[in-house]
């Protein structure tokens, strides 16, 4: 099961955005790492916009290149927006919907979460980040998984409004999906259709 491993706030500050989680690092150095960070640089092409901006994808969801690809791919074949539909999948992808439930800190959390089997969908565990969820499942801890300390501190005080696509049920651990999200709900800074303009080339 791949994943990067490396830097986090190394890519944070590449992008100058916050994509894993809160950062100190990028508070202090909000200029892109390596010798010459802090010096200007000349102007990013067209091309490497776009690079940038489905990189930028991949580290803030955790999904890898041939995967990432394979949901484009997916994307491009349903009738829509392209670029909207491929967030929306992103969206719907198990460990990002236990993110987004405020079940675990960042995402990186959710998807140990989902590895150790703590997470059920629909009363069945299950262990692949990757799983899709369908409008309608429930999302939830397992329930001898509870009482873990970090679900509990994650859960503490966390806004559940934000996401109008999910609804929370306190007592029972676990949310329903209740529609895929729209484009405007979703409040990732990326611009997908630069994406579906590389893709395109």
């Amino acid at each position: 099961m791949a994943r990067y491993t490396g830097p986090k706030s190394k890519i944070a500050r590449r992008f100058g955005e916050a994509i894993f989680g809160p950062d100190k690092v990028l508070s202090k150095k909000n200029y892109p790492p390596g010798q010459h960070g802090n010096n200007r640089r000349r102007k990013t092409s067209e091309y490497g916009l776009m690079l940038a901006e489905k990189q930028k994808a991949k580290y803030t969801y955790g999904v890898l290149e041939k995967q990432f690809r394979n949901m484009f791919e997916k994307a491009a074949r349903t009738s829509g927006i392209t670029g909207e539909i491929l967030l929306q999948n992103l969206e719907c992808r198990l460990d990002n919907v236990v993110f987004r439930l405020g079940i675990a800190p960042t995402r990186a959390a959710a998807r140990q979460l989902v590895s150790h089997r703590h997470i059920v969908v629909d009363g069945n565990v299950v262990n692949i980040p990757s799983y899709s969820v369908k409008p309608g499942q429930i999302v939830g801890v397992r329930e001898k998984s509870k009482s873990l300390e970090v679900i509990a501190n994650a859960l503490a005080g966390f806004n559940h409004s934000k996401y109008p696509w999910i609804e929370w049920d306190e007592n029972a651990k676990a949310g329903k999906l209740l529609h895929k999200p729209e484009r405007a709900d979703i409040p990732e800074n990326i611009k997908e259709q630069l994406i579906v303009e590389l893709y395109s080339k």
